[in-house]
């Protein structure tokens, strides 16, 4: 087995890479117009699918984001935490000092207070004594290290008692085409050439790809193909690209003493979702979850990443109670009124699992119910408004338990934790 902490051939080349080709590629002029917003390490996630909304909002947060690339996760969670005046800090760490100062950039045009950068690898967590964290974001990074259930363990070694983790990994049927052509390049640019003569190869393969390669097929990787030389290097020529199924990816967390609090979206990974015929559905609703996951990502073909919030093992928060009427739900990012605004007359909502669009069934009240969720009510709240137009309080309770349960597997709608 390789030492983790040595670098091969291929780390060196992925260290050349993300010197020469910051990835993503970020102007931090655009800080000025435009939040970036994604998963995993969104506030409200975190809140919601690693604390169980347990956690009160007056606690500091202490986050790692290892291997934070240009920043897209660190901004996006130190922002949200300024906003709404939670104390902590998050720590961005990586080993590219041309991508930290990319990162760094970005937070001083925000004017963030809350974060600090440290350069260095993920990999030699114990000499850089950071401390330990509540949250730990390591998102696109285990499936180019050499040993990732070495990394994983350094993680979970240096999370707080109670803390959790929000993963990302590539999934193998989503990215049909990628290692095609991954391999071609490697015998046309081999990873031991400087990380410019590989691109130029690459790109003039790219000016000639035949239409029935299965890249061209593939709607998953817009960004890549238009994000510049660092998004089209990071797609075809990263030295080292492994991908998980869910079943494999599950795997390699119980290995490290991990188990799931969320994958994301739940509902993504229900293949009932999109398979109405009943008796099919019968005979999915009999297999275990993870079976079902698996169902679903074989089917759905276009699952590209799989994204994960995770404890230790035994430590899974308790599901908060979303028909408490003291609780308070919240909307994720889009507001509620707009949400409502996309419902079909059928009472459906189209929801697009990347490229896949599926119709979600709601209750034909949810259009009138989501754009009272402000984040302020509580359920209770909800509750006697819609008692003023002829709902009684037995029916609401049913309206709202399949509104909640529904939109937050397409994780929409979150609760809040304590002030």
């Amino acid at each position: 087995m390789t030492d983790h902490t040595s670098p091969d051939a291929r780390d060196t080349g992925l260290a050349a890479q993300y010197e020469a080709y910051p990835y993503p590629e970020r102007n931090p002029q655009d800080e000025h117009r435009r939040l970036l917003i994604g998963s995993p390490s969104h506030l409200r996630e975190i809140d919601y699918w690693v604390f169980g909304a347990q956690r009160p909002r007056s606690t500091p947060l202490r986050a790692l984001v290892a291997g934070c690339g240009t920043g897209d996760g660190a901004i996006m969670l130190a922002t949200q935490m300024a906003r709404e005046g939670r104390a902590g800090e998050v720590v961005c760490l990586d080993r590219s000092s041309h991508a930290l100062s990319i990162a760094r950039a970005r937070a001083e045009a925000r004017e963030l207070g809350n974060i600090r950068f440290v350069e260095g690898s993920l990999t030699e967590l114990e000499t850089l004594a950071l401390g330990h964290f509540d949250y730990i974001d390591c998102c696109g990074v285990l499936h180019h290290l050499p040993d990732p259930k070495a990394a994983l363990d350094g993680l979970t070694s240096i999370l707080a008692p109670g803390g959790g983790m929000g993963l990302m990994v590539y999934a193998p049927y989503g990215r049909t085409g990628v290692y095609m052509l991954q391999e071609a390049l490697e015998q046309l640019a081999p990873c031991d050439e400087p990380p410019a003569t590989r691109l130029d190869m690459a790109k003039r393969v790219m000016r000639h790809l035949p239409a029935t390669a299965w890249l061209r097929q593939n709607g998953n990787f817009g960004d890549h193909l238009s994000g510049g030389d660092a998004g089209l290097y990071d797609l075809l020529l990263n030295p080292r690209d492994r991908a998980y199924t869910i079943g494999a990816f599950l795997d390699l967390l119980d290995g490290a003493g991990l188990e799931t609090t969320c994958l994301m979206e739940p509902a993504r990974y229900d293949p009932a979702l999109f398979l109405p015929d009943p008796k099919v559905r019968a005979r999915i609703a009999h297999l275990p979850l993870r079976e079902q996951a698996s169902l679903a990502e074989s089917l759905s073909g276009n699952m590209a990443t799989h994204v994960v919030y995770v404890t230790r093992k035994g430590r899974k928060p308790t599901p908060p109670d979303a028909s408490s009427f003291e609780a308070v739900p919240v909307m994720r990012e889009i507001p509620g009124v707009e949400l409502a605004k996309q419902m079909r007359a059928d009472h459906t909502l189209p929801f697009a699992f990347g490229t896949l669009v599926v119709p979600v069934p709601l209750p034909a009240q949810a259009r009138g119910l989501l754009p009272l969720i402000d984040g302020s009510r509580t359920v209770g709240d909800l509750a006697a408004i819609l008692a003023t137009r002829g709902v009684p309080d037995t029916k609401f309770r049913t309206i709202w338990q399949e509104t909640f349960h529904t939109l937050e597997r397409l994780n929409r709608v979150l609760l809040l934790p304590p002030a």
